[in-house]
């Protein structure tokens, strides 16, 4: 699985900007969620954001998915303002948002049979995804006939098969037992090589966080002084990213007690 593009005016050049904010802010009337963030991404960045319940995680991530609209500030995708959702963008929710009446493999074939790929390509893309996710056996059955983590892993996989260039996932992992949430951490690790996908990734767990990501952005309480990013936290661990060691790697240690600290004192 490759990520490119047809239209010459989008790069795949990792060096180049894929996202960027500028002083970005966004208010529910006269809630403030935060104001003045101004980040980049490039094209196979693996980014985190973690902070407490309310600081605008999760409305970040709507932001990039085209769902909201800045208060003030500017948002761009490949140089253009983000106006509204797109297949370059697809989102992993919290709750899977499956189709209740198709089966796992139809849920994972969805937006492949939108396209009009055709029928043995998108097969052989949801059998690697059953197989990926820990689905196998499975793929005949209905979403209602599923367990909550089971239903998330299909969410999962739906997303990594339409092969977006960004991928924002709200909290995928958190309904799944703890063995089954490290495994497809390190799954997620593993796809994120091998396709060059840009992620943007929330979540309340620092282990999560910190084994997961290139960079930690920290975001602050909301009516915090800051009003926006606490701190961007560079993770520096060994290769391959996905090695289970890393978990008791002195810089995850190191790290890890950092953004606790961060995080208590608010």
């Amino acid at each position: 699985m490759t990520v490119t593009s047809n239209d010459p005016e989008v790069s795949n050049d990792p060096e180049v900007s894929l996202l960027s904010a500028e002083e970005l802010s966004y208010s529910y009337g006269a809630l403030e969620i935060f104001e003045n963030l101004s980040f980049t991404l490039g094209a196979r960045d693996f980014v985190t954001l973690l902070g407490p319940s309310g600081c605008g995680k999760t409305t970040l991530l709507n932001l990039i998915a085209g769902f909201l609209k800045p208060t003030s500030g500017v948002l761009n995708f490949d140089g253009r303002p983000i106006d509204g959702p797109g297949p370059d963008r697809a989102v992993v929710f919290q709750s899977g948002a499956l189709f209740e009446w198709l089966t796992v493999r139809d849920n994972i074939e969805f937006s492949l049979r939108c396209r009009g790929t055709p029928i043995e390509d998108r097969r052989k893309v949801s059998e690697e995804m059953i197989e990926l996710v820990g689905l196998k056996g499975f793929e005949e059955q209905y979403i209602y006939q599923l367990s909550g983590g089971m239903q998330q892993r299909v969410g999962v996989a739906r997303v990594i098969a339409a092969n977006p260039r960004i991928m924002l996932m709200d909290e995928p992992f958190a309904a799944v037992d703890v063995q089954t949430r490290e495994k497809l951490q390190e799954e997620l690790l593993r796809i994120h090589q091998r396709t060059g996908c840009t992620i943007v990734f929330v979540t309340h767990s620092i282990d999560e966080a910190v084994f997961i990501s290139d960079r930690i952005f920290l975001l602050s309480s909301r009516g915090s002084a800051t009003g926006g990013f606490r701190d961007i936290v560079e993770v520096d661990l060994p290769t391959p990213r996905w090695d289970g060691g890393n978990r008791l790697h002195p810089q995850f240690l190191k790290i890890r007690e950092q953004l606790y600290v961060a995080m208590r004192e608010g």
